[in-house]
């Protein structure tokens, strides 16, 4: 997109105008295509599935159009359409009437970008299931990227970019951290130091409610807060665990 004017002659080097984005939550899909947006200089439409169906005949279908005319308006865009699977899932005899006329439609809307050689509207999808978006909206994103998790080195460079501003100790063993978290994903390390930064907060509040002044807002100062250390954040990494299976079970 950024570059439009040097495969403007040629439909083989044109643009795709579907990408999927696939791979387990919590791994900065979102972000990515934000970034891509960003990057390219476009446009960016963040579609929540809620908000193309309607509970009353026709209107689904009124809001596809509507959300195919606002880009075409906002061009060059990235439509991003998150867990896209549960709006474009495999197709069953047991899908609804309504369903199945809104992905139609869809998807109709889609083709004309297709065979529209100025289009510079893109859709992009994420889903943590692409086994489950159906097949005939695969074919429509010829550009796929898996999005896994990070390994120990991305989650030290991670954890650097999350704690940059927090108060620690100057000798927080990155690597040690980024060792203990294995299979974790970025928003699981981004909760993994905000609980260890809350072990420091419940601390110094469980020490001013001790105290004689207990009540004097003028005392109660962050400064005062002591910084989160690696044994903090160890201390985290063992009860987020426990949370994060109990989310993924």
């Amino acid at each position: 997109m950024r570059q439009k004017s040097l495969f403007r002659k040629s439909h083989l080097l044109s643009a795709p105008k579907g990408v999927l984005l696939y791979g387990p939550p919590g791994c900065g899909k979102t972000m990515i295509a934000k970034a891509t947006a960003k990057t390219a200089g476009c446009r960016f439409i963040n579609v929540q599935v809620s908000s193309l169906t309607d509970k009353w005949y026709g209107e689904s279908q009124k809001l596809a159009a509507a959300l195919f005319t606002l880009a075409r308006k906002l061009a060059p865009c990235i439509v991003f359409i998150d867990e896209i699977d549960s709006f474009l899932r495999n197709r069953s005899l047991h899908d609804h009437e309504v369903t199945a006329m809104v992905k139609a439609q869809f998807m109709n809307l889609w083709d004309g970008l297709e065979t529209d050689d100025n289009s510079q509207v893109m859709i992009m999808g994420a889903t943590n299931r692409p086994e489950d978006v159906d097949k005939a909206i695969l074919r429509r994103m010829v550009a796929t990227f898996h999005i896994g998790l990070p390994n120990a080195s991305q989650r030290e460079a991670i954890l650097r970019l999350i704690l940059e501003k927090e108060k620690i100790e100057d000798d927080l063993d990155y690597s040690h951290i980024a060792t203990l978290t294995e299979s974790c994903s970025g928003s699981d390390l981004k909760e993994i130091c905000r609980h260890a930064a809350m072990t420091c907060v419940r601390e110094y509040l469980a020490t001013i409610e001790c105290d004689d002044d207990y009540g004097d807002l003028s005392k109660v100062t962050e400064d005062n807060i002591r910084r989160i250390s690696t044994k903090d954040v160890e201390n985290s990494v063992q009860k987020c665990r426990l949370q994060f299976m109990h989310h993924k079970s």
